[in-house]
């Protein structure tokens, strides 16, 4: 992917159902990883660039 993981980037997958995903980090003493399952509706995904996707603090809350 390119970043460096213990850098403070967050990867964030989507399942093809687009009411999951699943967010990876590292928080300074280990690794965490946060599933999401939504019970009603969907994510909206943005368009990737380059392979991969960059967002502002705004988008990503």
């Amino acid at each position: 992917m390119g970043a460096d993981p213990f850098s403070g980037t967050i990867y964030v997958f989507r399942a093809k159902r687009t009411d999951r995903i699943k967010l990876i980090f590292w928080d300074g003493s280990g690794v965490c990883l946060v599933a999401k399952r939504l019970e009603d509706g969907e994510f909206h995904w943005p368009r990737m660039q380059d392979g991969a996707m960059h967002l502002t603090a705004v988008q990503f809350s």
